[in-house]
This record gives C-alpha cells, structure tokens and sequence, in this order.
C-alpha cells in the first residue's frame, strides 16, 4: 500500500514502459529522441522520480501516442501536487486541501467509472450540502466557518463529474446504517435521503442498499473506492479512508480482489428498484 502520489508515479512510469516497448524503442533510444539521458527515462518508468507534464508529452510524441484522451489521463497523473503542473478547479484550494485528498480529486475527475461501498455516512457525490456540511464539521476537529465553507464547496465542485460529457459511472452500495443514522437532525436527514432517491434514477448511477437483514458481509471491515478508467485497466486503483490518510492499492491482484468483494456485496444488496422503494420508506418513517 502506498500513498497517493507514490502510486500515481509508479502507473505513469508503468503506462510509459509500455507505450515504449509498443513503439519498438529501447530506453536509450528514446532518451535520444527526446535528448535526456538513459537514466532519466528508467527512473520516470520506475516511478522513482516524478515528472513534468511536459516532459510526458515529449515522451508520448516520440512514441507516436496520438489518442487524446489517453493523453489527458497520463497528463493528469503526471501533474504535480504544488500546482506546477495543469491548473485544475481543486488547484485553488491548495491551502485547505491535504495532498492525498488532491490527488483523490484528480483521479475522480479522470476516472470512466467508480464503485464504492459506504458503511457510515452518504457517498461525497451524492450529498446535500447541508448534510456535507455537517458530516464535515463531524470528521475534521476545530474547523473555522471559512474552512468548513472552503471543504464543502470542494465537496460540492465535485458532484459535477455526474455531469460531465460523458459522465462519471457511480455505482455504490450503502449500508442500511448510512440511511438510519440521523445526521444534522431530522430536517436535513430527510432531504438527504430525497436526494439520493432523486440520484437513483439518472442514468449514470446505480444505487444499492445492503440491508441489516443481510447479517455479516465482506464489507465489514469498511469502505472503500475503486476508480476504473476506460482507455487502460492498468490504472485502476482501490482506495481506503483512515482517519489521517487515504492508501492506495495498485497490484492487480488487489484490484481484482476488491472488485470481486463488490460484486459479492452487489448479490447480498437489495436491487436498484427494491434499494429505491427501501430509501424512500425510511425517510417517509416507514
């Protein structure tokens, strides 16, 4: 397990090998293309150093990369967390934001698909901002009113990637204690709850509740995120909340057993159609 950055690195430097070995180069051969030395290429391949968006794109021309969108993902991975490299929305939260919660952000913003079981509070896309608001104030101790604004409206600019063109996939599981612990009070609860059945019906995400009644599940031992990206398997990643920091699991084999852990989890949970008749009794008081 490796923080964020760490990660992002290593699948850059992973994603390169192998676009150059697709283009048939050696590492010395395209350190002269670009006009580095050898060592710089293996060290970027290694995910030992980080790199410089602009560096990538000398890489990705020499190699002959032309699809634009693959482009934009190893871009993004290659920005750099101090704002050196492209400049994105969350850039201007820097002084408010941790760097692995940055690094979150981003791989959101470019992932095709995320799937995520939550055991305690509503998944961050789906909140209302008065339940964010609370749910912050809850998890970050001594918050001042311009922080706590600064965090939710962070929380909030994200939501916008079930907007975007395409749209993000969110495909979650809730825990029937998300929708029972009563967070902010009643009011605020209840127009919670009204917005995830309102979210529940687009489209681009699939909701399920896993139900008291289901007893002990694989989820027990908390949640978690997979991002999933449409150009290249290789960049999916699991990600786990603690309390101080976020770990990133990148080995295929974590990744496969994570999302083997979430189909299970998908089979024990209601349907989408039963999850929205089940949110929609709890906040009716049913």
């Amino acid at each position: 397990m490796q923080h964020g950055p760490a990660v992002r690195r290593r699948k850059l430097g992973a994603e390169l090998r192998a676009l150059r070995a697709g283009a048939a180069l050696t590492s010395g051969e395209a350190a002269r293309l670009v006009g580095w030395h050898q060592s710089k290429v293996s060290r970027i391949e290694t995910g030992a150093s980080g790199v410089k968006p602009a560096d990538v794109r000398l890489l990705l021309d020499a190699y002959g990369v032309t699809d634009s969108q693959l482009r934009e993902l190893l871009l993004v991975l290659a920005s750099s967390d101090d704002g050196g490299g492209r400049h994105h929305w969350w850039h201007a939260y820097r002084g408010v934001l941790p760097p692995t919660y940055r690094d979150f952000i981003s791989l959101e913003s470019q992932a095709s698909a995320m799937r995520t079981l939550e055991t305690s509070v509503v998944p961050g896309l789906l909140q209302t901002p008065e339940y964010a608001r609370e749910v912050t104030r809850a998890a970050v101790d001594g918050l001042d009113d311009e922080r706590l604004d600064a965090l939710v409206e962070v929380r909030l600019a994200r939501q916008d990637v079930l907007r975007a063109a395409p749209p993000l996939a969110l495909s979650a599981v809730l825990d029937e204690a998300v929708l029972r612990r009563e967070v902010g009070g009643p009011g605020v609860m209840a127009r919670q709850l009204a917005r995830l059945v309102e979210s529940a019906r687009l489209p681009q995400v699939r909701l399920q509740v896993l139900p008291f009644a289901a007893g002990a599940h694989i989820g027990v031992t908390g949640p978690f995120v997979i991002f999933s990206f449409s150009r290249t398997s290789d960049l999916n990643v699991v990600v786990l909340d603690h309390l101080t920091s976020s770990l990133y699991l990148e080995r295929k084999e974590d990744v496969e057993a994570y999302s083997e852990a979430f189909n299970a989890l998908r089979i024990h949970a209601l349907s989408p159609e039963d999850s929205l008749e089940y949110i929609a009794g709890i906040g009716d008081g049913a």
